[in-house]
């Protein structure tokens, strides 16, 4: 295979991973990767694999017109580089023969060499009529599984479920949380500084050679995932749990506010990467390998932060794999188990403290309902706080009528759009 091509390798066991074996995107890309290319290479590599999945139900929407019969499912090697030599074509605007020719290539040396015809005449095809095709589909639609469609075309209405569909096929901003001196740093960050105190930019180079990056000035958060912190108000020198802590975003930005916070995760290996977050950060924070429906501190703390584990939703355009795998079992099941970590961390906290639960899902049977059925179970006992939309930078779009967090893909648009996240503010009575 040409030298060349070694990006678009990488792309197509990228694919294969995610699509056949169910392998998140970051780790699948990680391992096909590993240290064999430039930088420039793998950052190439990767926008083509996570276009590509992002772009997915256009593709195969395109490949399909394009053959007299299905490919046969032993052939699904084809269908990828398939897929690749079409995302280069027509949403990466690679020229042409390049586009056509590495998808040729990465066929020539497998066993489905046979399909080298084949693969060239589909896309010297698309080459020639995929312009005018593409603006005949209805690319949201296409690129969202059914079953979220409708869910979020019921929750929100069916325009706002394009507007998110569209959001979720543009590349996000890189957006950073520092421990200090935010507007210093959105200057040696060539950043523009959001009002909720976000520094927002864009991608460019390797983030850990970026300054600040080895003296633990900054690290990486969208600007929606650093709101829930924010919920909690003044946490200097107070108790406070992050229950399902890692990779620790929030935990570095409570203990940069000065709590002491202890972090909950069941995985153990996840708590390492927090751990050497919270190490290059310079922050302090006590964490534990627990199930956060079992754990009990010793004394109840002054606030508890709960960022469930959700269907991840509100992060496809970051990784445009989350939605592929799963169904609308796999919801039930994971809002049976946010229901187990509510009822259970509503015994983790004093009296008049407080509890922010949120997800970084789009969907309100992970947000609003839950919070609606905890409610409704503990009659008497919590609280709402409704959030003031100055805590939030002001973002009034952001707020559900019942004063709960509530950020979708399509909001803020002209600064660059935030993941889907909610949040809502609880307080016990008694």
């Amino acid at each position: 295979m040409p030298r060349s091509y070694a990006d678009r390798a990488v792309a197509l066991a990228t694919l294969s991973a995610v699509l056949d074996r169910n392998r998140p995107l970051e780790e699948a890309f990680d391992e096909a990767a590993g240290n064999g290319l430039s930088a420039r290479d793998r950052g190439f590599a990767r926008l083509i694999a996570s276009t590509a999945l992002k772009r997915l139900g256009q593709a195969d929407a395109l490949i399909a017109h394009c053959l007299e019969k299905p490919l046969p499912p032993s052939a699904q090697p084809v269908r990828h580089a398939l897929r690749l030599g079409v995302t280069q074509l027509l949403f990466l605007d690679v020229p042409a023969h390049a586009a056509i020719d590495s998808a040729v290539s990465l066929l020539a040396k497998t066993r489905h060499a046979g399909f080298k015809g084949l693969a060239n005449a589909v896309l010297r095809r698309l080459d020639r009529e995929g312009k005018v095709l593409l603006d005949s589909q209805d690319a949201a639609w296409l690129n969202m599984p059914d079953w979220l469609w409708h869910a979020l075309a019921g929750a929100y209405g069916e325009a706002t479920a394009r507007a998110i569909a569209a959001a979720n096929l543009t590349e996000p901003p890189l957006d950073i949380s520092v421990k200090a001196d935010a507007a210093l740093w959105a200057e040696r960050l060539e950043g523009s500084l959001l009002p909720t105190g976000t520094i927002r930019r864009g991608f460019g180079g390797a983030i850990a050679d970026l300054p600040g990056y080895e003296e633990g000035a900054w690290w990486v958060q969208d600007a929606a995932a650093a709101l829930p912190a924010r919920l909690l108000g003044d946490v200097a020198g107070k108790d406070v749990i992050d229950l399902c802590a890692a990779p620790g975003g929030k935990t570095a930005q409570l203990a940069a506010a000065g709590a002491r916070v202890t972090a909950i995760d069941r995985s153990a290996k996840r708590l390492e990467r927090l751990s050497r977050n919270l190490q290059r950060l310079g922050l302090a924070a006590t964490p534990q390998a627990a199930d956060g429906t079992a754990w009990t501190p010793n004394e109840p703390a002054d606030a508890l932060l709960l960022d469930a584990p959700c269907s991840a939703t509100g992060t496809i355009r970051r990784h445009p794999d989350v939605a592929l795998g799963k169904t609308p079992a796999d919801v039930t099941k994971l809002a049976a188990l946010q229901d187990r970590l509510l009822d259970h961390a509503a015994h983790l906290v004093k009296p008049g403290g407080l509890l922010v639960y949120a997800t970084c899902s789009l969907l309100p049977a992970e947000g609003e309902e839950r919070i609606a059925a905890l409610l409704d179970r503990a009659a008497g006992a919590w609280e709402r706080v409704p959030v003031d939309p100055a805590e939030i930078g002001g973002w009034a779009e952001c707020m559900t009528l019942d004063g709960d967090v509530r950020t979708l893909p399509c909001h803020l648009a002209d600064e660059g759009g935030v993941d889907g996240f909610y949040a809502a503010r609880l307080r016990r009575l008694g």
